[in-house]
């Protein structure tokens, strides 16, 4: 767990990303991240949620799917 201090930008509030977690979310000055709200609190993300979808729906019918697949390859 990592504890996000609050500063002042502008009349918003900005949070500084520690730089271990910014090399987690591969990101940098500039890069944007995605804040999801879900039903366990909130989650910081380097992917857009709806093309994380679309990953995890490609991840599971590889894996649904994985021994055709591998048949198919040669």
């Amino acid at each position: 767990m990592h504890a996000l201090k609050l500063i002042p930008l502008g009349d918003a509030l900005g949070v500084v990303l520690p730089r271990e977690v910014l090399a987690k979310l591969r990101r940098g000055a500039g890069g944007t991240v995605y804040l999801t709200e879900t039903p366990d609190g909130l989650l910081l993300s380097s992917n857009h949620p709806a093309i994380q979808e679309q990953v995890d729906a490609g991840r599971a019918f590889i894996e649904d799917y994985k021994e055709a697949l591998r048949a198919l390859s040669g």
